[in-house]
């Protein structure tokens, strides 16, 4: 266990407030005109709100209203709370994707904590992005942080059924190609489908990532589950706030929190609550940030042992909702700790073991999270896939695959950019049966650029209307949490760095086989050779600005995607004698 920190003790906000000479007095004037009392500057923890809130951000949208929460229990615990904004990647309409942003996102929060007088942050994310974006930045102060998600949607309803945002769009997407659907009964269910503030609440990657965040420590027990409306939500804020503080006197910071054990945890519990495959890049950047080796092969040798327990859309059958009123991410703790597959004594920002915050609760309802004899799968984790045509590795989630497909080899039919898939797809004429393996180029960290989610593409109509709901798809791109299928996703290295998926043409064999772990193109060394050499990118690089800055530092999926000038830059503070004044 940590040992606390004497308290009480000069903060790191003294530096900017404390004292009596002329940069000191400036600092508190230009505070003093938003009418604060002379004593808030007396040594009390100042605590930074660090807000993703956005109308352009869906999900957090409502996160002003936390905000208000958290401030309420900073106040309740003696510290002085300071609201701040920083980019917001909206994954529902920022545009080529958010995860292009998402780094940019990191570098705000971590500049704008560094450069400001906080002593500790409470991290108010929600979409896909902002989570990580939060933690990455977050780690690389390594000042105390809690991180407070804003929840998942109630659950979608249409015609008396639930439906899961995001999930059913897919779904309902290929039954209108298929015939099964109206294009009008689809415009209809389009109400029902988002119909309360906060994220998707399927288990897609904003409610991976929260529950990441739970997992590795970083919230306190039970933040994951709340749905965004429920009164809960703001009980944990205000609790989240009250703790800060006290955090703060602790000196208790991310680095004493987000060891390997912790990652290992992390790892674990995605496995178990089939989480998306985004979360494989998400925390190997945020390990990257905090300096813990963590790898392609950690996801996959903590994954094989771990079922999947939870029964939740897109791998099952039920949403955010029911698995919050079963008891939510604690149980799923406990149940992987009752498995032996958990490090107990990891640390969270309690201050006590993850075990303690956990090993009490009560499973509510065991259709929802069920037993290990009852799984929807064996072996819920990330399965990491290699071959000559993933040399650093490609990711599947076997928990939203179809089983029937997990040895499989088939023809490539391939599409050299997402264009030209939409361009081909419904075509009658396309060369194209269930047996096929699809191929898309050119959709990796560089190539779209920014790595979007387009790796679940949508079968063609002419095998849909055979009543095939399933087939293997393969690419450097990403797919959506809320997403399903044999889809196996962030192939490294990508096609526009050159990668082995460029090298791949109509009518190639391509071998997979899951149990093995191995992804094959059945073609001679040499023949491979000849293609690299004739090869020619088709990708124009992005020039100056952000774009520019990316293109150019942008590292592989395999190690996070991350920018690789960021990692490992925890703890590097700005003097603080070097004051303008």
């Amino acid at each position: 266990m940590k040992k606390k920190a004497e308290w009480p003790r000069k903060l790191r906000s003294y530096d900017w407030f404390g004292g009596t000479g002329k940069n000191a007095i400036m600092h508190r004037s230009w505070m003093k005109n938003q009418g604060l009392p002379a004593d808030t500057f007396d040594g009390r923890p100042i605590i930074g709100i660090c807000n993703t809130w956005s109308e352009l951000t869906p999900c957090n949208a409502h996160l002003r209203d936390l905000a208000e929460r958290v401030k309420r229990g900073v106040y309740e615990a003696g510290g002085f709370p300071v609201e701040f904004p920083v980019f917001s990647t909206g994954e529902s309409t920022l545009r080529p994707t958010a995860m292009m942003f998402r780094n940019l996102a990191a570098m705000d929060v971590e500049e704008a904590i560094r450069g400001n007088p906080v002593d500790g942050v409470v991290l108010l994310g929600g979409c896909d992005k902002t989570t990580p974006s939060l933690l990455m930045g977050a780690a690389s102060v390594d000042i105390p942080v809690i991180l407070v998600s804003g929840g998942p949607m109630l659950n979608g309803k249409w015609r008396g059924k639930d439906v899961g945002s995001g999930t059913a769009v897919w779904q309902f997407s290929e039954m209108v190609k298929s015939g099964e659907m109206t294009l009008e009964e689809f415009m209809d269910a389009e109400q029902g489908m988002a119909r309360s503030a906060g994220s998707c609440m399927t288990m897609g990657t904003a409610s991976t990532m929260a529950s990441m965040a739970e997992a590795l420590g970083m919230t306190l027990p039970g933040n994951a589950a709340i749905p965004a409306v429920d009164a809960r939500r703001r009980v944990i804020s205000q609790l989240s706030g009250r703790r800060i503080v006290d955090m703060v006197k602790e000196d208790l910071k991310p680095s004493d929190i987000l060891t390997k054990e912790a990652f290992e945890n992390a790892i674990r519990v995605n496995g178990a609550v089939g989480g998306s495959t985004n979360a494989v890049l998400h925390l190997l950047a945020l390990a990257g940030r905090v300096g813990v080796g963590l790898s392609l092969d950690d996801w996959d040798r903590l994954g094989r042992e771990v079922p999947t327990i939870v029964n939740l859309q897109p791998s099952g059958k039920y949403l955010m909702e029911e698995f919050y009123y079963a008891g939510g991410l604690p149980v799923v703790i406990k149940a992987v700790g009752d498995m032996g597959l958990l490090h107990k004594d990891a640390i969270t920002v309690t201050g006590d073991t993850i075990w303690a915050g956990v090993k009490d609760v009560v499973n509510y309802n065991e259709d929802v999270i069920v037993s290990r004899e009852k799984a929807l799968t064996q072996s819920g984790g990330i399965a990491v896939l290699r071959g000559n045509l993933a040399p650093k590795g490609a990711v599947l989630k076997p928990s939203a695959a179809s089983p029937h497909l997990m040895q499989h080899k088939g023809r490539a039919v391939v599409f050299e950019s997402i264009e030209d898939y939409h361009a081909r797809i419904n075509r009658e004429d396309l060369d194209i049966d269930e047996n096929c393996i699809m191929v898309l180029k050119y959709c990796g960290p560089k190539g779209y650029p920014g790595m979007a989610e387009v790796g679940n593409m949508g079968l063609p109509p002419k095998v849909l209307k055979k009543g095939i709901t399933d087939m293997i798809r393969i690419s450097d791109a990403r797919m959506s949490g809320t997403a399903y299928g044999t889809v196996i996703l962030h192939t490294a290295p990508e096609a526009a760095d050159g990668g082995p998926l460029a090298l791949v043409q109509n009518g190639d064999i391509i071998a997979v086989d899951v149990p093995a772990r191995t992804i094959q193109l059945e073609i001679s060394d040499e023949e491979l050779a000849k293609r690299r050499a004739a090869w020619v990118s088709p990708v124009k690089p992005l020039v100056g600005g952000y774009g520019g800055l990316y293109i150019n530092t942008v590292m592989q999926a395999d190690t996070g995607a991350d920018l690789d000038f960021l990692v490992g830059s925890r703890g590097s503070d700005v003097p603080m004698n070097r004051d303008s004044h």
